[in-house]
């Protein structure tokens, strides 16, 4: 019981440590634009059917509005990219 209780929380672990760092590479590439980014790849996995990547994006669009101060964060902004994401894949 420990070993698989052991397994799980490692592969939390390695989860959580996967979009942290994806949350930083993206706020230092993007800059101020790293959430939307983050949102539009979000969208795009749930548009294409991948829930697991839908998932990591959007918790890194939380860890990119929590570690970054430039970060713009406009919902109106985000409604769009949802909307562009839709349009283009019909």
């Amino acid at each position: 019981m420990i070993v698989v209780i052991r397994r799980w929380f490692e592969h939390r672990s390695a989860i959580r440590r996967r979009w942290q760092a994806d949350a930083r590479r993206l706020a230092a590439a993007e800059g101020p634009n790293a959430y939307y980014e983050a949102q539009r790849r979000a969208v795009l996995a749930r548009v294409r059917g991948e829930t697991t990547e839908f998932y990591h994006w959007a918790k890194v669009a939380a860890e990119v509005a929590r570690i970054s101060p430039q970060a713009e964060i406009d919902i109106e902004m985000v409604t769009a990219i949802v909307a562009e994401e839709e349009r283009r894949s019909g």
